[in-house]
């Protein structure tokens, strides 16, 4: 009798530390999904703000969310295995992220492009006699998105109440380009202190467009140092294909075995690890 309340007594025990673990546990991981969530939603909101796209954070959130379990199905029901499984999912969650950043990238450089014409018309303007602010309305009338969206936000802010050197500095925090914060500096600098703003503006279009042209001709000459990162990067991959094509059972190991796991994280490791330094040889910064 005595021993059996003992039991009693120790399966308790067990059953209230394992229960108040369980509790901690989740606990966790509720508030640590919900700070990510409010992380996410926070930088989703700055992305989607500079790119004029029309969605929410929490239907990005949400994209993310169905993208990871839609992959990490998919991947399940490809291999069977946990290991890829998960490593599919979290593609899958961070894949929109992934896409609005190459977005947010082509955006960039399609802004950086129309700048300089856009800065030769605001340099004729002056000379016409228009006022900044003409200026401005004339290139966000004439020139394509995105630079007339820009130019027509700096507007409608001045509308609102901003000052100009205030409603030109949002634009710049918001492209996040050096050539437009070099523009936006000096406009500013020109406005309090007075100048020649249609011989600066021509200069810096100059300076940008010099900058632009050694930029590519340093592309061209890193190009075959990026693709031979590029194939050597991808060679791991291949290889391990084909032999999975070959011989599945000897390649089942991989997957299926925790040293298998730890060999595949040390490789993927290692082609970051290769990828970042290929990257920093290759990149020249002007």
């Amino acid at each position: 009798m005595e021993e059996n309340l003992w039991r009693i007594a120790i399966n308790s025990s067990v059953f209230l530390s394992v229960s108040m673990m369980t509790f901690l546990l989740i606990d966790f991981l509720f508030k640590t999904y919900n700070q990510y969530r409010e992380k996410y939603l926070a930088l989703t909101t700055r992305s989607l703000d500079q790119m004029f796209l029309f969605y929410t954070p929490e239907q990005v959130f949400t994209l993310s969310l169905m993208c990871m379990v839609l992959l990490a199905f998919v991947g399940f029901l490809i291999s069977f295995n946990l290991f890829l499984t998960v490593l599919m999912g979290v593609a899958g969650f961070f894949l929109p992220r992934i896409v609005i950043a190459i977005l947010k990238q082509k955006r960039l450089k399609k802004f950086e492009a129309q700048l300089v014409p856009a800065l030769d018309s605001i340099a004729n303007s002056f000379q016409a006699g228009f006022t900044l602010l003409q200026a401005m309305d004339l290139v966000a009338t004439e020139e394509p998105a995105p630079l007339s969206q820009e130019f027509a936000l700096v507007l409608q802010e001045h509308k609102l109440g901003r000052s100009v050197e205030e409603a030109l500095q949002n634009m710049a925090d918001r492209v996040g380009s050096e050539d437009l914060q070099l523009v936006v500096n000096s406009l500013n600098i020109a406005r309090s202190l007075g100048g020649n703003m249609a011989e600066m503006l021509q200069t810096i279009a100059a300076t940008i467009r010099e900058r632009n042209r050694l930029e590519g001709r340093i592309r061209a000459l890193t190009a075959q140092g990026k693709m031979q990162g590029m194939v050597v990067g991808a060679m791991p991959f291949i290889l391990a294909l084909f032999l999975y094509m070959m011989q599945a059972d000897k390649m089942q190991f991989l997957f299926t075995h925790w040293i298998g796991w730890i060999l595949c994280t040390i490789i993927i490791i290692l082609e970051i690890l290769g990828a970042f330094f290929i990257k920093k040889v290759v990149t020249i910064d002007i």
